[in-house]
């Protein structure tokens, strides 16, 4: 079986987000980036699961920009483009990271499983392959959920999955010389013109001190006539 992963160049978790002067958008410019956390889970869990002997081989795909590549080597996923990546690729299992600590939309595996019609698995904190299907056990609120998928199916990885490797010298030595099949969004159909404008964005509004209340009464008070929720 082929496992497909998708990966994210995303700005790295340690940097501080800023904002341009104008309002455009966020400072990207000498910016440190790196590969989105969750699918560093994501192609982890793929290679155990290759080295349990449960897949033959992981295909890794990022959609972005040139310097994507990067990201790349070292293991802006949009459903549609992933799509057509699986009609080509024919993998058993999709493992995405749950979301981008970009912009945390939390949604390219369920639209890529509602795309090509296949079971999902998301927020996977444990995936097991069987005979033609895998199970997923799934971090809901109320604790964990073990579903079963019929293969082929689109899993999203949660943080508590695993944990990530370090890649060694050597082995990112032996990435660099490894060929990358490039394509563009036309390549499969896609038209990735925006749908949205951002018409500004600002730093979030300090916070106020809060207060103390000295009984539920009070509280119940200052939420309808101050804060005006009740």
């Amino acid at each position: 079986m082929k496992i497909l992963v998708t990966v994210k160049r995303v700005v790295d978790y340690n940097v501080k987000i800023r904002v341009k002067a104008d309002g455009s958008g966020v400072e990207l410019a000498n910016v440190k980036m790196s590969m989105n956390p969750f699918d560093e889970i994501s192609v982890e869990e793929a290679l155990r699961l290759k080295e349990a002997g449960k897949a033959s081989e992981v295909v890794v795909v990022s959609i972005g920009p040139g310097k994507a590549e990067e990201t790349l080597r070292t293991a802006l996923a949009v459903a549609k483009i992933v799509k057509g990546v699986a009609e080509a690729e024919q993998p058993g299992l999709i493992i995405v990271g749950k979301q981008a600590i970009d912009d945390d939309s939390n949604q390219t595996g369920q639209m890529l499983s509602a795309l090509l019609g296949w079971a999902q698995g998301t927020f996977a904190s444990k995936v097991e392959i069987g005979d033609g299907k895998v199970n997923v056990t799934r971090e809901v609120d109320g604790g964990l959920q073990t579903v079963e998928l019929k293969l082929p199916a689109v899993v999203t990885t949660d943080l508590r999955l695993n944990e990530p490797r370090y890649a060694s010298l050597p082995n990112i030595m032996k990435a660099k010389k490894k060929p990358l099949d490039k394509k563009t969004p036309a390549d499969f159909g896609v038209d990735t013109s925006p749908r949205l404008k951002v018409l500004k964005t600002e730093e979030p509004s300090g916070r106020k001190a809060g207060v103390k209340v000295k009984t539920v009464a009070e509280l119940v008070e200052k939420l309808k006539t101050e804060a005006g929720v009740l």
